[in-house]
């Protein structure tokens, strides 16, 4: 009489497999084969092939106005916004020479019925004039992020705001 081996006898199974406290194997890290998404591969694209303009202001951004939590190439409904601040409901787009408003306007249309204000600067501003488009930028923020119960910023006895600003 001839034994199989566990592996041939579908019967027998690994003391492990199967039972209570037995861990299940899962994958680690990335699985090797599987397809990107395609909106997340364009927007890590993007964000790769960033001009001169979208690298500066996206430094002043982090730099000067972290609290607006900015992100940069943001896929918002078929369209990629260059950088959205979801909790001031803001969107900043920069228009090279290739931007038109006929073609923008839609665009801008479908932001704004999803709840965003779109400002736009051209490239040539963000390179010349930074500190002027970072100072518009300030004034489209709300004067304070919004909090998760509404309260808004507490003030001091000297009428200070104790709150955290956008504006820094």
């Amino acid at each position: 009489m001839t034994s199989a081996s566990p592996a041939s006898n579908p019967i027998i199974s690994s003391p492990l497999a199967g039972e209570e406290g037995a861990r299940a194997v899962q994958p680690r890290g990335k699985v090797r084969g599987k397809a990107p998404n395609p909106t997340i591969a364009r927007a890590r694209e993007l964000r790769r092939n960033a001009t001169d303009a979208e690298k500066r202001l996206w430094t002043l951004l982090r730099e000067k106005l972290p609290a607006a939590e900015f992100r940069r190439q943001v896929p918002i409904g078929p369209y990629f916004a260059d950088f959205a601040s979801h909790a001031a409901r803001l969107i900043v787009e920069l228009d090279g020479g290739g931007h038109d408003e006929a073609t923008d306007a839609p665009r801008t249309a479908f932001l704004e019925r999803e709840g965003y204000r779109v400002i736009r600067f051209w490239n040539h501003d963000v390179m010349q004039n930074s500190e002027g488009v970072l100072v518009t930028i300030v004034g489209a923020l709300p004067p304070h992020p919004p909090t998760p119960d509404g309260a808004g910023p507490s003030l001091s006895h000297k009428g200070r705001g104790s709150g955290i600003s956008f504006a820094e």
